[in-house]
């Protein structure tokens, strides 16, 4: 939030003068190879690299929830169909998954927060569905059933709720290893595109 008051320079900004100045009073943690200030690349890479975890976690959680709840509540074909889906995207390596993604999609924020979402997708998935069989067969959903309330308002109003707290440990913890996948993906030259600064992006700068 208060990235353009703590950053001290424009991280994009090339000074070719001062190219690889070690830290100083000028630049706390000196300046790249084109004389752009590490400290306000760094600031500013967390801004994108946060934006990426936490929107990628968000959509995996989401997608996670729908496709958990369908095939957990309903059962039968759709349990089967969706649960084989994601036993087939975690057959996967993550890192491997977000490469063939990334070069589907290309590199902009939006289109990384899309691939971290579905690489996260099958464990909510599968959080989500072992949750709602225990449900189901509890009294409470039995009762609900029993007067005949809507699939949809069983669904929203009891299952979820009563589904989320494994599943928002798993978010907070699941954050870091999105930021990981993104600073991966960067390294590797097909994250974020230059200039734009990211935690990743400028391991691969300095390597």
């Amino acid at each position: 939030v208060f990235v353009p008051w703590l950053a001290p320079y424009d991280p994009v900004k090339t000074k070719p003068w001062d190219s690889l100045q070690p830290p100083s009073s000028k630049y706390w943690l000196g300046a790249d190879r084109l004389g752009r200030d590490q400290l306000s690349r760094l600031i500013y890479g967390a801004r994108v690299s946060l934006l990426i975890g936490v929107g990628g976690v968000a959509m995996a959680v989401c997608l996670g929830i729908l496709i958990g709840v369908t095939a957990g509540w309903y059962r039968g074909v759709w349990d089967e169909v969706l649960m084989r889906l994601m036993d087939g995207l975690s057959a996967f390596p993550s890192l491997l998954l977000a490469l063939a993604l990334v070069a589907i999609t290309g590199g902009t924020v939006l289109n990384i927060i899309l691939v971290v979402g579905i690489v996260g997708t099958p464990w909510v998935a599968r959080v989500i569905r072992s949750q709602v069989l225990t449900l189901r067969e509890r009294e409470f959903i039995v009762a609900v059933r029993g007067l005949e309330a809507r699939p949809a308002r069983i669904i929203l109003k009891h299952l979820i709720p009563n589904c989320l707290a494994p599943v928002i440990v798993q978010a907070s913890l699941a954050i870091a290893a999105a930021i990981l996948l993104e600073a991966a993906l960067s390294f590797l030259g097909v994250g974020v595109k230059p200039p734009t600064p990211t935690w990743g992006g400028m391991l691969r700068h300095a390597f």
